[in-house]
C-alpha cells in the first residue's frame, strides 16, 4: 500500500514539490554559508519525493544550533516551501481520493519551517527508537 501511495504521490505533487526543494538548495548552496541550509533542502526534498514509509524525527544531540538555524531558514526558505505544502494540500483535499495525499502534504509543514534537528527515517525504526 505504501509503493501505491507513494507512486499516486509521486504523480500528482511529490515530483512538484521536490523540484521546489531542489531550487531551494541549489539557491542555498550558493554560498558557503548556506551549504548546511542546502544539504536540509536536499534531504527533505528526497522524503518529500516518497514520504509513505518514512518518517521525521527528533535527532539526539541537536541543541541551540539548530534553534539558531531553524530561524533564519525560515527566513530564507522554510516559509516558501511551507506555502507550497499549504497550496498543494488544499488542492488534494479537493477529491476523495486526494484527501490523504492532502493531509500528508499538511504534515510536512512542521518539517518544510523547521528541518534542522531533524532525521528521517522508515516508519519501522522510528517506532523501535522512541524512548517512552
Amino acid at each position: 500500500m505504501k509503493t501505491i501511495l507513494n507512486i499516486v504521490w509521486l504523480v500528482l505533487c511529490g515530483f512538484w514539490m521536490f523540484l521546489g526543494y531542489l531550487v531551494a538548495g541549489l539557491v542555498l548552496c550558493v554560498t558557503i554559508i548556506g551549504i548546511p541550509f542546502g544539504i536540509a533542502a536536499f534531504r527533505i526534498g528526497a522524503y518529500a519525493l516518497w514520504p509513505f514509509g518514512r518518517t521525521a524525527v527528533d535527532r539526539q544531540g541537536a541543541g541551540a544550533g539548530s534553534l539558531v538555524g531553524n530561524v533564519l531558514w525560515v527566513i530564507l526558505a522554510g516559509w516558501w516551501l511551507a506555502l507550497g505544502h499549504v497550496f498543494t494540500g488544499i488542492a488534494l483535499c479537493i477529491t476523495i481520493i486526494g484527501i490523504p495525499l492532502g493531509l500528508a502534504n499538511f504534515k510536512l509543514i512542521p518539517l518544510s519551517l523547521m528541518p534542522l534537528g531533524k532525521e528521517i527515517v522508515p516508519t519501522d525504526q522510528a517506532f523501535a527508537t522512541t524512548r517512552w
